[in-house]
């Protein structure tokens, strides 16, 4: 449900009927109860609001909702990196917690101890040797990436290959279809790509799952915009 909300209805003034969020998420086999106790604990959370226009509900982000979906927007939608985007390597005097976990938040990625790397953006602590990226050896493009996550990229990467080839056009699908698909690459992906730094574009292997998951996720979000919400509405009243 965040992931819809976050996806259809981010702007100030946007809402989804009741009836609109029951076919998604009905079509997505979230059952009736499920969705009402989601919606109950997003309420409770400050992160949904819910008001009546005649007898129908309709549900909107609240302020602080809008700022957290806008806050993770950036990473979920941002296109897929330039490969050749520049790097830095930021070498620490000693292995502390203190300056790692200063590294780590300012979006550094450990490689091997006392070594990090990131984009050249980056801001690295008092005291650190900052070096220049150049063209990495493959063991330090692997290093960079988030291990834990690769048999979820490669799943995610044969499903999102699948639905590529399966689904060529829209001439079959109306505006809930679309939300629906949206919604199941929105939230496959972001559940993955929030849960790590982004690697610079010099650092990324180009056979990498996560970077073609990147390259898949854009082009089908791209491929299947998202629907206004009117569109929605009457595709839910015709249905």
């Amino acid at each position: 449900m965040i992931s819809l909300f976050g996806d259809l209805a981010q702007g100030s003034g946007h809402a989804i009927d009741g009836p609109v969020l029951s076919t998604i998420m009905a079509a997505l086999d979230v059952r009736p109860e499920a969705s009402r106790v989601a919606l109950h604990r997003l309420r409770n959370d400050g992160w949904l609001q819910s008001h009546k226009v005649g007898r129908i509900s309709q549900h909107s982000l609240t302020a602080q909702g809008r700022a957290e979906s806008a806050a993770a927007s950036p990473r979920i939608y941002a296109p897929p990196p330039d490969l050749s985007e520049p790097w830095q390597m930021i070498v620490t005097e000693e292995n502390g917690r203190q300056s790692d976990m200063a590294l780590r938040a300012s979006g550094f990625i450990p490689v091997t101890p006392r070594a990090y790397v990131g984009r050249m953006d980056g801001t690295a602590p008092k005291d650190c040797l900052a070096l220049r990226g150049d063209a990495p050896p493959d063991w330090l493009r692997r290093a960079a990436e988030p291990a834990a996550l690769q048999p979820e990229y490669d799943a995610l990467l044969g499903a999102l290959s699948a639905l590529e080839r399966t689904l060529a056009d829209t001439r079959h699908m109306n505006a809930l279809d679309i939300a629906v698909l949206r919604c199941l690459i929105v939230h496959n992906w972001r559940r993955l790509v929030l849960k790590h730094p982004p690697l610079p574009g010099g650092l990324i292997r180009p056979d990498w799952s996560g970077y073609q998951c990147h390259l898949l996720v854009d082009a089908l979000l791209q491929r299947y915009p998202r629907p206004a919400l009117q569109d929605l509405a009457a595709a839910s009243a015709a249905g």
